[in-house]
């Protein structure tokens, strides 16, 4: 290559620089961006070391609760809506689908259609469809029994869950008795309170204190020597005398005990033990050769009738770890009915208390 072609080439080059210098000046002093005072889209991210915080969840209310205004119609149409007549029937008698017939399931044992196939992880649950078993379930079945053959995702919404299960309640000609609506809890809303019929929690003003009314004096202590105040609302030992034997056998079978006892003398155990004279017996030994759990062991007394009323209202509180996975009865008046009927299952029964 000859000098004069280097000295062209050098001189294209010098040329197209200083060309795009140029055009870069031009545009600067054609265009003068504005910046923006704020940011557009502002996102908050947490500080460096300092995790986040998720958001808790609502508590759910009490299925008692709900169920005192669920509608069994709005039941039957979420039944419909939730596909699930496509595996099972709802008429009496009505044989199994997919899944078994549930006419009559509210209060009976979990696995409760004679010649159905249950998955062994329902056949586990020990106890009776009660209203709040029902709730775990339709919430989440995998959860509630995980490995059973129910592919069914869960009713995440509670009052739909409350009038499915209001419908399956009214299948049968002897529906379980609603659940007493607990009382309110401490940190309830009044709204809850108001449904359940208890008293506002403390430091929450009522109507007639927000209207300048005087507050209810408090009760006067009893003076020395008084008779003793009446028996707690939820307190079945004071109802034992106008209790009925046949009102709690027929108790007995509708809410599945009959399952998992045996009822009558030299009654083999099952899931549970053989509960033929037990009012008065030992408790954690009064039926040979069952394997009572340590936590109804360690209780060491006898089963008079307050201890009863106590384990039937809830049993998970009374023993915590029994093996007993019933969630218990609410109703003290059928607790004494019960209890009058296990009295009666004795040559010699226990004297009613006074």
């Amino acid at each position: 290559m000859s000098s004069m072609e280097v000295t062209k080439a050098s001189a294209a080059v010098l040329l197209a620089g200083i060309a795009f210098l140029g055009s870069q000046l031009i545009a600067d002093a054609l265009v003068k961006p504005k910046l923006l005072e704020h940011v557009a889209i502002k996102i908050d991210l947490p500080e460096k070391g300092v995790p986040a915080v998720a958001t808790a969840a609502a508590p759910e209310e009490p299925i008692a609760v709900l169920l005192a205004s669920a509608d069994a119609g709005r039941g039957e149409a979420g039944v419909k809506a939730q596909g699930c007549v496509s595996c099972h029937n709802f008429n009496e008698g009505g044989k199994a689908g997919v899944g078994p017939n549930l006419y009559g399931v509210i209060g009976a044992p979990h696995g409760h259609q004679e010649g159905y196939i249950y998955s062994a992880a329902l056949k586990a649950k020990a106890g009776p469809w009660t209203f709040e078993e029902m709730n775990d379930w339709l919430r989440k079945p995998s959860a509630y029994a995980p490995g059973t053959k129910m592919s069914y995702a869960g009713l995440a919404d509670q009052k739909k869950r409350a009038d499915i299960i209001a419908y399956l309640r009214s299948l049968s000609h002897d529906p379980l008795p609603l659940p007493a609506a607990p009382a309110q809890a401490a940190g309830a809303t009044p709204a809850v309170a108001r449904v359940a019929g208890a008293a506002p929690a403390a430091g929450t003003q009522t109507a007639a204190a927000q209207a300048g009314a005087a507050p209810a004096p408090a009760p006067a202590t009893p003076p020395a020597g008084a008779p003793p105040a009446a028996a707690p609302a939820n307190d079945s030992v004071a109802l034992l005398a106008s209790a009925s034997p046949d009102a709690g056998k027929a108790a007995t079978a509708r809410l599945g005990c009959v399952a998992c006892h045996s009822l009558n003398e030299g009654g083999k155990n099952g899931l549970g033990p053989n509960l033929y004279g037990v009012v008065g017996a030992q408790q954690g030994g009064h039926a040979e050769g069952y394997a009572y759990s340590a936590a109804l062991k360690a209780k060491g007394g006898k089963w008079d009738y307050a201890e009863l009323d106590k384990w039937l209202l809830k049993p998970s509180a009374y023993a915590p770890g029994t093996k007993m996975s019933y969630a218990g009865i609410t109703d003290p008046k059928v607790r004494a009915d019960v209890i009058s009927y296990l009295r009666s299952l004795s040559a010699e029964p226990l004297p009613l208390p006074n």
